[in-house]
């Protein structure tokens, strides 16, 4: 029998992020802004967990990547993203794409806010490939590639029953796809169809207060 996992939310300013704990270490979703590592790492105290194995970035935003490299360096945990979005971490960069609806509003204030949470550059240390397994940092996971709210964005499945969502679906009023930004929007689609192929129990979104279950994911 797999030992069990044990899943720790992270609230963080504009974003959550997640501590996967297996027997063999730490995985750590997502980073936050600029500046919150110390709230991601206070995290594993409680646990009494400093193994942290991976640091995984679903998808290169300011609230997703913004502490990635300041846990690196405290961590020494390399870095993982999907190569599309690599560029874009490295120029400490959020390539919105195009708005729609409330996110036209995010995008005008963008170029205002940017300059005081831009990301510290951080070069990933693993360019992901869809379906690139993660079993070398303790994970039994894989990347599924789920592009559209960016090139690069993507969904870390664990044990093929987690996943977790990044941007693609949030719980944020209610269960629902991407709807703000993206880079492609005729690609939305498709990547809901690929994660909801994947059957998972649980959904862990990158916003909202609630987990998504199996179900919900296939409403949408």
């Amino acid at each position: 029998m797999a030992d069990p996992l044990r899943i720790h939310k992270i609230k963080l300013r504009m974003s959550l992020a997640y501590l996967v704990e297996s027997v063999s270490g730490l995985v750590l979703v997502d980073a936050g802004l600029r500046g919150e590592e110390k709230r991601i790492l206070a995290a594993m105290s409680p646990i009494n967990r400093q193994d942290l194995k991976l640091i995984y970035i679903t998808h290169a935003h300011l609230d997703h990547y913004g502490s990635a490299a300041a846990i690196r360096r405290e961590t020494g945990a390399p870095i993982a993203v999907h190569r599309a979005d690599g560029p874009a971490m490295v120029a400490g960069e959020t390539r919105l794409g195009q708005a729609r609806g409330q996110g036209r509003i995010l995008a005008a204030c963008l170029p205002l806010v940017h300059p005081l949470l831009r990301p510290e550059p951080a070069e990933a240390d693993i360019l992901l490939e869809d379906g690139q397994r993660l079993d070398d940092y303790g994970l039994d996971g894989r990347a599924l590639h789920t592009p559209g709210h960016t090139l690069g964005s993507t969904c870390l499945v664990v044990e093929e029953r987690l996943a977790f969502s990044g941007d693609l679906v949030t719980s944020t009023g209610g269960p629902h796809v991407q709807r703000a930004f993206a880079e492609d929007w005729a690609e939305i689609p498709n990547s809901v169809r690929r994660l909801q192929a994947v059957k998972p129990e649980w959904v862990y979104p990158g916003h909202g207060r609630h987990l998504l279950s199996g179900e919900d994911l296939q409403a949408l």
